[in-house]
């Protein structure tokens, strides 16, 4: 007789298993074809209270615990091969998993990174949902966050800072906007926008790359640490939206620059190669900004004022422990 979790599979997540490596989720693990490509594994986890909030809607919970891991993989420069998913549950309520359920669909078939498989287990605690994605690249093709070099112009994608500031408003820290500003920036927190369009510009053009998860300041910090180099940031060219530039007096400069959540790509291109690189963002639709330069030494990153001032940041990023 099936148990509870095999009928929750079945209705919930079977119809997502569209992969035929996936075996219907009748088995115990899949089956990822090989290829050619190698194998690029990312994972990454949403837990309630700490990436969003107990009264977020289930469909954007779904968005998010998919996408953040869509964007690893967009700034390794790798094509989504497929994920599997684990779900620590209080109870198996329809209400919660069929919006869930359905957005996931959504999001992987967009995507085209289908459900191989997972768990499903039951937690007193709060809701928590794992995901670990696989991508590919051509052998030795990926995107690493080393090889950032002195010279390199550093790019990012997108505007920074909204998540954080959509977290603002939604716990009633930032008020003085209006209602289409607002909802912009709780959609940019709730449903981020994985660059995936990106990621075949990143492979051909960046040297180094990751995507901002925790903060610009502090993840340019980590790309600049892993590649002993530092950078010098000009603050005034930061891509920031009509929504964050209305924010910026009530929240300030620093709360855009470390507040996290962005899912933006961070990379480094030479400058010879920043032209091709602009293009073929411009080609996939993907607005990109230069934002400084790499240099050398092992000086954390500097971010400079419009007098080219440093500015002191109290904290660089959002951070577990």
């Amino acid at each position: 007789m099936p148990s509870g979790e095999d009928d929750l599979i079945a209705k919930y997540f079977k119809p997502l298993a569209t992969d035929a490596g996936a075996l219907g989720l009748v088995d115990d693990a899949a089956v990822l074809a090989a290829t050619a490509d190698d194998l690029v594994l990312t994972t990454d986890a949403v837990v309630e209270g700490v990436h969003f909030l107990p009264d977020d809607p289930p469909h954007t919970i779904a968005r998010k615990a998919l996408r953040v891991n869509l964007s690893d993989l967009a700034a390794k420069g790798a094509t989504p091969a497929g994920f599997l998913l684990t779900l620590a549950l209080r109870s198996a309520d329809p209400a919660f998993l069929e919006p869930f359920a359905a957005a996931l669909g959504e999001d992987a078939a967009t995507y085209r990174c289908p459900l191989l498989g997972g768990d499903t287990v039951s937690t007193p605690g709060p809701l928590m949902i794992s995901v670990t994605a696989f991508g590919r690249v051509p052998r030795g093709r990926m995107v690493r966050r080393d090889r950032l070099r002195a010279g390199d112009l550093i790019v990012v994608s997108g505007t920074i800072g909204d998540a954080a500031l959509g977290l603002d408003v939604l716990q009633g820290r930032l008020t003085e906007l209006t209602s289409d500003h607002q909802a912009f920036l709780i959609g940019r927190y709730r449903q981020p926008q994985p660059r995936s369009a990106l990621a075949v510009a990143v492979r051909d053009h960046a040297g180094a790359a990751m995507d901002v998860s925790d903060g610009l300041a502090g993840d340019l910090a980590k790309l600049c640490a892993a590649s002993g180099v530092s950078a010098t940031i000009n603050a005034a060219a930061v891509p920031l939206s009509a929504a964050g530039r209305a924010a910026l007096g009530q929240a300030g400069l620093a709360r855009l620059l470390s507040g996290g959540d962005d899912y933006e790509i961070l990379c480094g291109v030479a400058a010879d190669a920043i032209d091709s690189f602009k293009a073929a963002a411009t080609a996939a639709g993907v607005p990109v900004t230069v934002i400084g330069t790499a240099t050398e030494g092992a000086a954390p990153p500097q971010f400079l004022d419009s007098d080219q001032r440093p500015i002191a940041l109290k904290r660089t990023s959002f951070s577990h422990f």
